[in-house]
């Protein structure tokens, strides 16, 4: 079974999705570290086309530990902690309007989830990437909320998080390949009010309800 979370910067998807993965036993998919590892390396080698560096890239991605991000490997180095800078994040919304990079890096996550029970998370989970997922859930909270989150996790300032996701959100959701929207038949969740615990109960409680999980 394979439940995608959607949804922009600072709902809590990937928050939620570790923990609804944990609390189900299932495997938990961070695509958006992926999209960082291309972004990383297109840092490092801006002469090339980041389609070419997506397609030539080796990513690996590890269990999360408590409290921390998924462990992810690039070319056979550790990257966790690179790939999570805001010159890297910012770089990763780019490079992921690439459509080349977009194809390459599809291709690999439907490779990883094409067997056994997956929590995928990230923009285009349910619409692109697995739109015959069993569930699919889509993420948000106020946009102010959303910056304050963002804010907190990188201990930057509020307003300028929020100007920058406000550029985020609209290059996000007006590219051409794979925009960020709620998929056909998601379950809409807004999280502006609730604490995390609620969501995972929630979208656990959807998955082991739904007739796959019979």
């Amino acid at each position: 079974m394979l439940v995608a979370i959607d949804g922009p910067a600072g709902a809590g998807k990937s928050t939620v999705a570790r923990a609804v993965a944990g609390d189900l036993g299932f495997t938990y998919l961070d695509s958006g570290a992926m999209y960082r590892c291309v972004a990383l390396l297109s840092i490092a080698s801006p002469q090339e086309q980041p389609a070419k560096l997506a397609r030539g890239a080796r990513i690996e991605l590890g269990d999360a530990p408590p409290g921390r991000p998924p462990r992810a490997l690039l070319n056979g180095r550790d990257v966790t902690e690179e790939i999570r800078v805001p010159e890297v994040s910012e770089a990763a919304s780019r490079v992921a309007a690439d459509p080349g990079v977009r194809e390459a890096l599809v291709a690999k996550q439907r490779e990883l989830i094409a067997g056994g029970d997956w929590v995928a998370e990230g923009r285009d989970i349910g619409t692109v990437v697995a739109p015959d997922a069993a569930l699919k859930v889509f993420l948000t909270a106020d946009a102010h909320e959303r910056a304050r989150r963002r804010a907190e996790q990188m201990g930057a300032d509020a307003g300028t998080v929020l100007a920058e996701q406000a550029l985020r959100d609209a290059r996000d959701s007006t590219r051409e390949h794979g925009p960020l929207r709620p998929a056909p038949g998601a379950v809409t969740l807004d999280t502006t009010d609730l604490g995390v615990e609620e969501v995972v109960e929630r979208i656990a409680a959807l998955a082991r309800a739904h007739p796959a999980r019979t």
